[in-house]
């Protein structure tokens, strides 16, 4: 049976009232049917779904490499009262991959093409009041020789796998059409710890005749208290977008200062007619920092050098691939923060909204980047030199510095990774994006993840390199050799380690440590560990590799991936790809990064060991441990490098249980397993 929502009852508001400014998720009461049923059929099989939904958290996730890409069709039906007359009506859909038809009465609204970042429709022509209203949209995740990603190592999930949102507003209204971002734009001119000047730019956007209006933008502190404000008045045009500009002051401002202190202030935009009547009210973050990259020195923020100590992060988990929650979003980030994460690469194409909030309030800096993605050492072409395809990328830059521009955790834009120079040459559309993206926001700086030496490395602000020693041929401490050569050849780049990692199965342990294959079926967990353990003091000790970002925070989903312990993931994950492990090497830099007092044996999930000679090693970031075996104490030892401890040990036949303890002031904490030996 077919559900109508009648708006009223969804929004709480009475009938009697014209419902102007709200914003209703419209998440719940789908029906989807994959493939071209929906044309082909009188009848076509239904199944009813809520968003977020993947059609591929199945086919996908299960290892198939022929997981189905193609379109599918979602339909709702929403019941609309006549109070919504004389209102503007806007549909806002926070991310479909890829291609997206919007039908609203069976007619075209409009088409987006991009899979990652928001668009917003105005439907206002095509419903009807006081009836049904049929809502037909048409996703296509099919290969697109025009889009972006042509390729890359993840999963190309198709679906409405983001909110939707049904926006009703005045007819002079702040504009959502400017690229489905806020209409505002708060630009940070001039920041230091004495004062801040700033422009906020505010898109107002009228059907209504000819009337001046006013926008008031106020900023308030933290605590909710007036820090400044400005008014300005205009005359607003009918069928235009007008812009209002306001410059404001703040002295002694308190800073954004990451996670020791991601202090945010609000500013609030008033929308307002010439008596003073507020038309609409909108609030954006507002975190105050400065930054500079020294290719010599690093990364200073506030003034300050901070090292980037960062992970990478893909949006998918098990069993539901592309369509997460919030509540799996605010699990991601403070898995993030129990590590001691301070930066993270949001992999390989912009998030969800929701995300950069949390980093925002948690402090985190952001890399995020445009989905122009390469194949990394697969087959497959990550450039096509055409129009279409050109057109299509810069739609997807300015979608995305436009929709994200007020968000202060974010630092970089970055506009590709491991995109490949043997096919057409994309040197001189690279160079287009990044002026493009210096037009839209000069004030952050443009970064690239690369694999190969060419001339696409000297374009943007900054180059990051992702490097494999000791997983893909090699010996993870080379890593040292091969940053100081880069940096010596190339001193006026600034340079990071964008990638970085090793796979790890928590299935696989071994009494000897020796380096797998990567693309075989067999990924020892100690052998991500040790990789990390070689890496880690390496790139410590250069402060010019201005950010270090692991691969990877998660396992992600991968169909054509065959290692491993099971099909269609990458394993790089210090986290599995269902967030309920954290693998050995996440502790390891638990110890490294991490204040909060902690201690961790590692090899703990390989329990039955067949030699008794062995090794507890344990991470850890106090300086005294005690350990014991079967209830005694066993010799103390000495960190055998910063964080990490390890003690020879002799394993009785049976079970042997092993504790550490530690002590700090008056707390303590402890580890225990259980490891058998049988002879």
């Amino acid at each position: 049976m077919t559900k109508i929502f009648t708006l009223f009852a969804l929004l709480g508001l009475p009938l009697c009232l014209p419902a102007q400014n709200t914003d209703s998720v419209i998440n719940q009461d789908w029906r989807f049917v994959k493939g071209h049923q929906y044309n082909m059929q009188k009848n076509p099989p239904w199944q009813s779904v809520n968003l977020p939904h993947t059609w591929n958290a199945e086919d996908a996730l299960a290892g198939q490499l022929d997981y189905y890409r193609g379109p599918g069709w979602y339909e709702k039906e929403l019941y609309l009262a006549g109070a919504y007359r004389n209102q503007r009506l806007f549909l806002l859909f926070e991310g479909s991959n890829a291609v997206t038809d919007v039908f609203v009465n069976h007619q075209l609204a409009g088409r987006h093409q991009g899979g990652y970042t928001a668009f917003c429709l105005e439907i206002t022509d095509l419903v009807k009041l006081d009836t049904i209203n049929t809502l037909s949209v048409k996703v296509n995740n099919a290969y697109d020789a025009s889009l972006m990603p042509l390729t890359g190592d993840f999963n190309h999930y198709g679906g409405l796998y983001r909110p939707v949102h049904l926006l009703v507003k005045p007819p002079v209204c702040i504009s959502p059409l400017d690229d489905a971002s806020s209409g505002i734009y708060i630009r940070q001119d001039t920041v230091s710890s004495t004062q801040a000047q700033l422009t906020v730019t505010t898109l107002v956007n009228s059907t209504s005749s000819a009337a001046a209006h006013q926008v008031k933008v106020t900023v308030k502190d933290a605590a909710g208290q007036t820090v400044t404000q400005q008014v300005k008045e205009k005359s607003v045009l009918p069928d235009t977008t007008t812009t209002f500009t306001s410059r404001l002051t703040i002295d002694n401002p308190h800073l954004w200062q990451g996670r020791p202190d991601p202090y945010l202030y609000q500013v609030q935009v008033t929308l307002q007619d010439q008596r003073g009547e507020i038309i609409e009210e909108k609030v954006q973050p507002l975190g105050l920092r400065y930054f500079r990259l020294d290719a010599e020195q690093g990364f200073f923020f506030n003034g300050e050098y901070l090292d980037l100590r960062g992970v990478n992060r893909h949006q998918d988990r098990a069993n539901v691939g592309s369509a997460i929650t919030e509540a799996h979003m605010r699990e991601d980030v403070q898995i993030m923060l129990e590590m001691g994460v301070n930066a993270v690469r949001l992999a390989h194409y912009p998030h969800a909204d929701y995300f950069y909030q949390l980093c925002d309030s948690a402090g985190l800096i952001v890399w995020t980047e445009l989905p122009w993605t390469g194949p990394g050492g697969y087959r497959g072409q990550s450039y096509i030199a055409s129009e279409a395809f050109h057109q299509t990328g810069k739609q997807q830059l300015r979608e995305m510095i436009r929709q994200r521009y007020n968000h202060p955790s974010i630092v970089f834009w970055g506009l590709y990774n491991e995109v490949k120079a043997d096919w057409d040459d994309p040197y001189p559309y690279l160079t287009t994006l990044d002026s493009l993206a210096y037009a839209l926001d000069p004030d952050r700086m443009t970064v690239a993840a690369a694999f190969q030496e060419n001339r696409n490395n000297g374009v943007t602000d900054a180059i990051g390199w992702n490097k494999y020693f000791g997983w893909y041929g090699g010996e993870p401490k080379q890593i040292g050799t091969w940053a100081d050569e880069q940096h010596t050849r190339h001193l006026d780049r600034r340079l990071c380690l964008s990638e970085y990692g090793a796979g790890a199965s928590m299935k696989h342990h071994s009494d000897t440590l020796k380096a797998p294959k990567p693309a075989g079926r067999w990924h020892p967990e100690g052998w991500q560990a040790y990789f990390h353990e070689q890496y880690w003091p390496e790139l410590a000790k250069r402060p010019f590799l201005w950010g270090k970002f692991i691969w990877l925070m998660f396992d992600n989903g991968a169909a054509h991936r065959r290692e491993g312990d099971r099909m269609g993931i990458n394993d790089k994950g210090l986290v599995t790809f269902d967030r309920q492990t954290k693998k050995d090497a996440y502790y390891y830099y638990q110890s490294q990064w991490s204040e909060e007092p902690m201690v961790y044996i590692a090899d703990r999930r390989f329990t039955s060991r067949s030699q008794a000679d062995t090794e507890v090693k344990v991470y850890s970031n106090q300086s005294s441990l005690t350990l014991y075996h079967n209830g005694k104490r066993v010799k103390p030892t000495e960190e055998s490098q910063p964080g990490v401890f390890r003690w020879p040990l002799m394993l009785q036949s049976g079970d042997n249980e092993i504790s550490v303890k530690t002590t700090f002031g008056e707390a303590s904490l402890t580890d225990t397993v259980v490891w058998s030996y049988e002879p």
